[in-house]
């Protein structure tokens, strides 16, 4: 007889009492790590989490199928490194490095693999990212267990993007779950471009994401030069800043998308080159096909802007003024124009477009120190107080402001 024969096999039920033995402290340790991850990942767009226990029917092939002498011989546990699994799954490509990263830095990494990275464009795997993890001691027990956990025991932290995730979910339900091997080339075809239209989409989600966080820079960066050339001009400091007069090198506008422009454009005029950016603004308003009413008010407010750098308050007034009457929603743009004339010194043309802008908006804690400022211009302290307190509870509270209460404050102490 064959020594094969005599080979003792697993007895299923037995495996299964040991196994499910564990459970409730598989899902102490699963809870307490899932917590720690929680805790520790610090991202933009915080990702969402799942956890799972294996079942025992999963446990039990993929024991038979990698290990089966080792169950044959043995009455312990079987230690597999998917049993418990934590999956974390994030909005764009760029989270998924960021929180690799940081589990290593929180956690015991053993062993990190990019499943799915060496595909061709034929194949249509999912991709993840799996990095295993040792318990950490403060995710353990608290009490000791019977029989006592596996040395090697892991847990596995699966990382990936959303679509990864729905592919990975679908592929296992269409192709693992069912032990179906497409061999049918029509529905590969059909699979491998399933899965590249989604490989593509991340790809594109991640470049649009690149895309606002430079827009958002740069819009950041344009809005403080205008509110400090703002600060400057009606405050106590020297009002003869001039723009910087640069020039900006190989400029090429042709045949860049608006897109483009408009970065291009903010750009130029966060360095200081505003006649560049006013060309350039000058060019999407004028480009073919006529952009939406919604566009045009937003490089109206930007044009607007770019005169006001250089000085040209007739021409910032009136790039202003097309902003809102393109966007009438525009609040921003009204306050723009409030400021304008207040350089101008034309206080109560002022706080007119500031009492508009509050209309639509009535939390722009700066709105209302403008507006006090031009209250305060005109002798109207009352109103100038009152809006200088509104501005005060809003959460402005820097040293305009506080420079601004003390001389209304000063002006009822004369009145006295």
């Amino acid at each position: 007889m064959s020594e094969k024969l005599n080979l003792e096999l697993p007895k299923k039920n037995y495996i299964s009492e040991i196994y499910l033995s564990y459970k409730d402290v598989f899902q102490e340790i699963l809870s307490a790590i899932e917590l720690k991850l929680k805790s520790t990942l610090k991202l933009v767009s915080m990702p969402t989490f799942k956890t799972r226990i294996k079942s025992f029917n999963s446990y039990y092939k993929k024991v038979l199928r990698q290990k089966a002498q080792e169950v044959g011989e043995s009455r312990k546990l079987v230690c597999l490194t998917d049993m418990i699994g934590i999956r974390v799954i994030c909005a764009f490509l760029e989270d998924l490095n960021e929180v690799m990263n940081q589990i290593k830095q929180n956690f015991d990494v053993i062993e990190i693999e990019d499943k799915g990275a060496n595909q061709s464009f034929r194949e249509f795997g999912y991709e993840s990212l799996h990095i295993l993890i040792k318990i950490p001691a403060d995710c353990m027990p608290v009490k000791n267990t019977t029989p006592a956990l596996p040395e090697n025991m892991v847990c596995e932290i699966q990382v990936r993007t959303i679509l990864q995730d729905a592919w990975a979910e679908v592929e296992h339900e269409l192709i693992y779950k069912s032990e179906f091997n497409p061999f049918d080339k029509p529905l590969r075809r059909k699979l491998a471009s399933i899965n590249a239209s989604l490989s593509l989409a991340d790809t594109i989600f991640q470049e649009i994401r690149d895309y606002q966080k430079k827009l958002q820079n740069e819009l950041s960066t344009r809005r403080n030069n205008f509110y400090s050339k703002a600060d400057l001009l009606t405050g106590d400091a020297e009002k003869n800043e001039q723009s910087s007069g640069l020039k900006s090198e190989n400029l090429n506008l042709e045949n860049a998308s608006i897109d483009d422009l408009v970065l291009q454009a903010l750009h130029e005029h966060n360095v200081g080159n505003f006649a560049v950016a006013e060309i350039i603004y000058t060019k999407i308003l004028e480009s073919v096909p006529t952009p939406p009413d919604v566009v045009k008010g937003v490089i109206y407010k930007h044009r607007g802007m770019a005169y006001f750098a250089q000085g040209k308050y007739p021409q910032a007034l009136d790039d202003f003024k097309l902003s809102v009457e393109k966007d009438p929603s525009g609040f921003r743009s009204l306050y723009y124009e409030g400021i304008v004339y207040s350089v101008m010194e034309k206080h109560k043309e002022a706080i007119e477009c500031f009492n508009r802008s509050l209309e639509i908006d009535s939390f722009q804690s700066h709105v209302y120190y403008r507006r006090s400022l031009s209250y305060f211009n005109l002798g109207d302290y009352n109103n100038a107080m009152s809006d200088i307190n509104n501005a005060v509870n809003l959460g402005l509270e820097d040293n305009d402001v506080k420079s601004l209460k003390a001389k209304i404050i000063s002006k009822f102490d004369m009145k006295v």
